[in-house]
């Protein structure tokens, strides 16, 4: 019972009804609106992946799964086994719902790591020989062919042709008698041919009246001469519908006879389209994959911008107001959460938004949170959220939420396990409860006592316990138990409204007599106020306000950090462009330069080859001779390069003198004077690096001496100096989450090969086949020296750094 009202509380049917507009099917949007939670962990994963490898299928095709002709064919099925005869278009419906399920399975079977899915569709059987038959026998009219039976095709040339000849014979009467009749036109009436014939002229037409029209002015007469026709043709339709009841009749037996494949084909269809419903469901909010963490094995809560799911609909559908989002970071020793804060300031919505969390990850949806989504698997989501006051059974508000509690305890204790001796054992604590104003409704005092003994109970009894309270007793059980943590939702007491920020490590201070005193109440009644209150409570909320302040600052601080290592990623560009300018101007100069040079030996060839045709014709002289080496000493001199002037020697940087770095092209100011390996530190702008000796030159173009040492440094390889400093930016960052392997590597490559420094890969969790395939990839890279996972800022174990040479 109490789950039911949880679900309730929490309004997890609004959450069904959106999903159900996700679904494709009429079956998938009644199984979504009636989804089942499971059970175990087990269950809830093989959801998840159905929901990945879904959102995984359809990032790659083009249209996403189509589920076109299934229908619900369930009443079909049930029906043909009690030996029922189907109609035309119930046939036609199991025809394209087979139709529509091979289609499925072949766009699964045509693509990779799709494992679960796979599976799923494995045993489909969709019979195409019964398709095929009942597309043969009915049209897409849904009426039975001619070439459903030979029977029934001569059935039908005999109506043809008698309806040819009544309706000839009414023809000429119409003709031969035109004076008699309203119109010229041939109806029925009761399945019989008629004729038009005006009332008054009656005896004209002798025949059978099956019909008058409203004014009497028209009588629908058969003429005598076309009865014995008519009652033929009436014999034959009859014929003719006994014929097509028993062609239904022999393919409803063929539907019946397989009856529980297509029971089991419908039912993988329905999970096909919930799952592809989730997957659509979690794209459109934005929402990731949750992991379910064991916290006994020291793992945290981690759930940063956790938004409400039913908030964001209603901003997108509704234009309701912005959402604001929330972040749970909960180690593994804290077992209860209390928040407090003023009203209407967020606290009962961050209860429900965890709770709808915990069983959207229950049920394989996504959650609306950044990665990575960690959270445990809650065996039950247990809440008293809101007012449960009850005339009719005479509750008060204080009375009301007892009576839930009680059924929550109840709902814990039923997890409990008996020992050989009778004795109940300690349950193992798996659930999360949601309680809302704590201990309210009562007098202040008892009702502190009694949400203190509560939350104590629930500290070990229950996995994580989130109470919302105004109860200022509540706040010090952290410093008493390390398994309480305080949190306040945040209030801005300039504008005299809440934040719906969350503040963590930090209880609420009590706001009334600020707001009182700025809504205009006496300053003497408020004066009056503090003094009953008492200066403790006044230097407690002074100390609060106190850390909300420290805590402002750090978020400044922390801002400014960012802004800093953004003009740091600027800078970081356009450096790396300078230098990339660099070298492509001097690779253009080195290549003019080559240029010039194999012009000149050509012209050089030229002018020797005149010099030596000229020595040639008739007997030289000494005097031509010695003209000849004049002509070719003055050539090499022309041509051949002067020699480089040698680079002054002798400097060497100290601290604080300004060096130029030729690769970069940039200035710098040394800060750290070379060491033994003739590495120096410099800085320019706002960017610090260390450079080789070799690597840099005084303003005027010296170079350094080298550094002669000591003593051999023994044999050992040392990391190559970094000439950059390694900075995450979104050009060295790659995301291949939802891509095939043999994609990735192809990605992977082209970025290695183009990237001058680190590279951040993002392959996330998943079923940890493509993080396989992208360490394995990286390992017998060339390029690739190392690879690393990143900080868990940066994502953890889901993204990988891979460091190039």
């Amino acid at each position: 019972m109490i789950q039911s009202e949880t679900l309730e509380l929490l309004e997890w049917h609004r959450l069904c009804q959106h999903l159900a507009t996700f679904a494709a099917t009429k079956l998938g949007a009644t199984a979504a609106r009636n989804l089942k939670i499971p059970d175990s962990q087990t269950q809830s994963e093989q959801l998840l992946e159905q929901t990945k490898e879904v959102y995984q299928l359809e990032s790659r095709l083009t249209t996403g799964l189509s589920f076109e002709g299934i229908q619900d064919i369930g009443d079909s099925l049930e029906r043909a086994e009690r030996s029922g005869v189907l109609a035309g278009d119930e046939l036609l419906a199991i025809a394209t719902t087979l139709a529509g399920a091979r289609s499925l399975r072949r766009v699964i079977d045509n693509q990779e790591d799709l494992p679960i899915l796979t599976e799923l569709v494995a045993d489909l059987r969709t019979y195409p020989e019964l398709e095929q038959e009942i597309h043969r026998c009915i049209d897409e009219r849904a009426q039975v062919t001619d070439r459903a039976s030979q029977k029934l095709g001569e059935i039908r040339t005999d109506l043809r042709r008698l309806r040819s000849q009544i309706t000839q014979k009414l023809q000429n009467i119409l003709q031969a008698k035109s004076g008699a009749v309203q119109e010229q036109l041939i109806t029925q009436r009761s399945d019989r041919f008629v004729i038009p014939v005006k009332a008054p002229q009656k005896d004209a037409i002798p025949g059978i009246v099956h019909d008058t029209s409203t004014s009497g002015a028209t009588l629908y007469v058969e003429p005598n001469s076309v009865v014995p026709l008519g009652n033929q043709l009436r014999q034959i339709i009859r014929k003719e519908q006994a014929e097509e009841e028993a062609i239904r009749r022999i393919l409803t037996e063929q539907v019946a006879a397989v009856k529980p494949d297509l029971e089991r084909l419908l039912a993988i269809a329905t999970t096909l389209d919930l799952a592809t419903a989730r997957s659509r469901y979690s794209y459109w909010l934005g929402a990731n994959p949750p992991r379910f963490i064991q916290r006994q094995d020291s793992e945290t809560i981690t759930l940063r911008n956790l938004r409400h799911p039913l908030l964001v609909w209603q901003q997108q559908h509704e234009q309701g107001q912005p959402v604001v989002p929330v972040d749970l970071l909960i180690n593994p020793l804290i077992r209860v959460v209390t928040i407090t804060g003023p009203n209407t300031g967020g606290k009962t919505v961050t209860l429900k938004t965890l709770g709808l969390a915990a069983l959207m990850a229950k049920v394989g949806l996504f959650v609306p949170a950044r990665e990575p989504v960690e959270i445990p698997w809650f065996d039950k989501v247990l809440a008293d959220i809101g007012d449960e006051q009850s005339l009719q059974q005479s509750l008060s508000t204080f009375s009301g939420h007892i009576r839930r509690i009680s059924r929550i305890l109840e709902a814990l204790g039923n997890g409990e396990s008996g020992s050989e001796d009778g004795e109940k054992e300690m349950p193992n604590p798996q659930s999360l409860v949601l309680l809302d104003e704590v201990g309210a409704g009562t007098d202040p005092v008892e009702g502190s006592a009694l949400a203190i003994a509560l939350l104590q109970y629930l500290a070990n009894h229950a996995q994580l316990t989130i109470a919302t309270t105004h109860f200022g007793e509540l706040k010090a059980l952290k410093y008493e138990d390390e398994r309480f943590e305080n949190a306040s939702v945040e209030f801005d007491e300039s504008t005299l409204s809440p934040t719906y920020r969350l503040l963590w490590g930090i209880p609420g201070r009590s706001n009334a007599l600020t707001i009182a005193l700025r809504l205009g109440l006496k300053p003497e009644v408020v004066q009056q106020a503090k003094t009953q209150v008492g200066e403790a409570t006044d230097e407690v909320n002074q100390v609060i306000a106190g850390l909300e302040a420290q805590r402002r600052r750090q978020e400044t601080k922390a801002a400014e950090a960012q802004s800093l290592l953004q003009q740091a990623e600027r800078l970081y560009k356009e450096v790396s462009a300078k230098a990339a300018s660099l070298e492509e101007r001097e690779s253009s100069l080195r290549a003019s330069q080559e240029i010039a040079v194999q012009q000149a030996i050509v012209q050089a060839k030229g002018e020797i080859a005149q010099v030596i045709r000229r020595l040639q014709k008739g007997t030289p002289t000494a005097q031509e001779a010695q003209q000849a080496t004049n002509a070719l000493n003055q050539i090499g001199q022309l041509y051949q390069p002067a020699t480089p002037a040698k680079p002054k020697a002798g400097f060497m940087p100290k601290v604080g003198d300004r060096v130029r770095i030729p690769k970069l092209g940039q200035i710098a100011d040394v800060i750290a004077a070379p060491d033994e390996d003739g590495e120096l530190s410099v800085r320019f702008g706002l960017m610090k690096m260390t450079v080789k000796l070799q690597d840099v030159e005084s303003l005027d173009g010296q170079k350094p001496e080298p550094i002669v040492k000591a003593k051999p440094a023994p044999a050992a390889v040392t990391p190559p100096a970094q000439s950059v400093p390694e900075i995450r930016t979104s050009k060295n960052t790659i995301d291949l989450r939802g891509k095939r392997v043999a994609d990735a590597e192809y990605i992977l490559d082209k970025a290695i090969s183009e990237a001058t420094g680190p590279i951040w890969i993002i392959h996330g969790y998943g079923t940890g086949k493509l993080r396989q395939g992208v360490h394995a990839f990286l390992q017998q890279h060339p390029r690739v020296n190392n690879y690393e996972p990143a900080e868990q800022a940066d994502g953890g174990t889901g993204v990988t750094v891979a460091h190039i040479k």
